[in-house]
């Protein structure tokens, strides 16, 4: 008897929503402000913008650009705009106006979706553009010849099907979505994610966090951090409700937690250090167990002590925008429950062991790809593969080939493997500066800093700090006769940078360097750490 043919249907998180609008239509999806609405709302709303985008000439591969605080509209467009086979491109909210017109430009947006809290930003990017597109306003988008909100949100939703057959990817290798990240250079690199890559990653959340059915997320990361590290699609996955925050607001989020029952959410250590700081000053406690996840810079361990006092079970991640946000987990082992505080932060700042659904994680030899021993010692680059990572970089295939050199995709961090298979990064041969979650490129505050005429010389590297994580620490070499001042170069960067990406430090000195005359940014690293 032969066997029948290969029926496949391509994994998409999309079929999270259907599901959960067939088996929790009256349980509440989304409560946003003072709207609360349920899976069959959500579902029907998803559709009507899906058909609403249609009806104006959206189709497969168009991109759509979203700006917005974490809200209803743009959770909606997670499904929305890939019911019809677009290409969601959530754009950083903290960007100047130059780097979203590099961004709507360069990703080819067919429409914009903005809010109207970043109306002046907006608008300025706009007229840098050089082309006309269509723009969807969420609330007052102001007025006059370049004001974006040309079409209200809602009222767009009203031009759309709720019934609306929405399109499967004839292929799970479809683009889903289009996400920024500086990476080594100022220049944006738009990273390509899939369908089953997007499926995959929400999954291995739900599992890496052992997310029970219904959870109550609220959401403090913002959605455009690596679509939300997918957890508008793992959320989704589980039934559970989603409760959105216009802003990270540390009072507003205990309010929220006490409010709304939440059980999880996900935020960088400094949203730690803003939730243990506000719920000392108030005197607050929970009275059942709340769970955070976090990543980027390791959190500081008596952060973590407070938390854990607080009554905030803290799970570590590790993960970038290529690999769909978090990809590795600190597997917590129960036998660690009886260290002491310190070693249980150590230990739990570990970037830890790959996501059950990342087929390979490891750490090795850049130039023979041999595995680093188990020594703790070794370092070596990190490297994945499998099915949740990205397709490659947006018409960039020089850097792309570069990422996937040997067939693995290639960090750029650096770290080492202890005796238990635990990963810890030791170092960022990127030079990425992780501040407050957000990536920031050393080589663009470089860059700028350059332009000065009384600079030499400009190297920047992170600066630990308890509150941000990591800072921009800049080293500056002034030319033979000029002179400046801290507060003239930090100036001069507040006028060309935007406000997450300034340095908070500048050091006049001489730069360290090799004998063929590379700054030793090892050396001003180590500096950086006893100032």
């Amino acid at each position: 008897m032969q066997p029948r043919a290969a029926n496949f249907v391509p994994l998409t998180p999309l079929s999270f929503l259907e599901r959960s609008a067939d088996v929790f239509p009256e349980k509440t999806a989304v409560i946003d402000g003072d709207a609360r609405r349920t899976w069959r709302e959500t579902d029907a709303r998803c559709r009507r913008l899906a058909s609403a985008l249609a009806e104006r000439g959206i189709g497969p591969g168009d991109t759509v650009a979203v700006i917005a605080p974490n809200v209803s509209a743009l959770f909606e467009a997670h499904f929305g705009v890939p019911m019809i086979g677009a290409v969601l491109n959530a754009i950083n909210t903290r960007l100047d106006a130059d780097a979203i017109a590099f961004i709507l430009d360069h990703g080819e947006a067919k429409l914009l979706i903005a809010d109207g809290q970043y109306a002046t930003v907006v608008r300025a990017a706009l007229r840098q553009l050089g082309r006309d597109i269509p723009v969807v306003g969420i609330g007052n988008m102001g007025e006059g010849s370049a004001a974006p909100g040309q079409t209200d949100y809602e009222a767009l939703l009203l031009e759309g099907d709720p019934g609306f057959a929405w399109r499967m990817p004839g292929d799970e290798w479809e683009t889903i979505a289009l996400n920024y990240t500086s990476g080594t250079t100022g220049d944006p690199k738009g990273v390509l994610y899939h369908h089953r890559g997007a499926y995959l990653n929400a999954i291995g959340n739900a599992l890496a966090w052992q997310l029970p059915s219904r959870p109550v997320y609220l959401w403090t990361l913002p959605m455009f951090h690596c679509n939300g590290w997918c957890f508008p699609w793992t959320i989704t996955a589980m039934g559970g409700t989603h409760v959105c925050l216009r802003g990270v607001d540390a009072n507003d989020i205990l309010d929220a937690i006490e409010r709304h029952a939440v059980t999880h959410l996900c935020g960088a250590p400094i949203v730690m250090n803003m939730i243990a700081q506000a719920a000392t000053a108030r005197r607050f406690s929970l009275d059942r167990p709340v769970r955070m996840m976090t990543a980027g810079a390791a959190p500081p361990s008596a952060v973590l002590a407070k938390m854990e006092r607080l009554g905030f079970d803290v799970t570590h991640v590790y993960g970038l925008t290529e690999v769909y946000g978090p990809c590795t987990v600190c597997e917590w082992d129960r036998e660690w429950d009886g260290l002491d505080a310190d070693a249980r932060a150590a230990l739990k700042a570990r970037q830890g062991v790959r996501y059950i659904t990342q087929e390979a994680f490891f750490v090795a030899d850049p130039e023979t790809l041999a595995p680093v021993p188990k020594d703790g010692e070794t370092m070596g680059e990190l490297m994945f593969r499998g099915s949740a990572v990205m397709k490659g970089y947006l018409k960039n295939p020089e850097a792309t080939e570069a990422a996937f050199a040997g067939g693995y995709f290639r960090t750029g961090d650096l770290g080492v493997v202890h005796p238990d298979n635990y990963v810890e990064i030791r170092d960022r041969s990127k030079d990425i500066i992780i501040s407050g979650g957000e990536n920031i490129s050393s080589l663009e505050i470089e860059d700028v800093l350059y332009t000065h005429p009384a600079v030499l010389e400009a190297a920047v590297v992170a600066r630990p700090d308890d509150k941000w994580g990591e800072t921009p620490c800049a080293f500056v070499a002034l030319k033979e006769g000029a002179a400046a001042t801290e507060q003239e170069l930090l100036d001069f960067c507040r006028e060309r940078l935007a406000g997450f990406k300034r340095p908070r430090t500048v050091v006049f000195s001489p730069l360290p360097k090799t004998s063929t005359g590379k700054i030793q940014k090892y050396a001003l690293r180590e500096r950086a750490r006893d100032l």
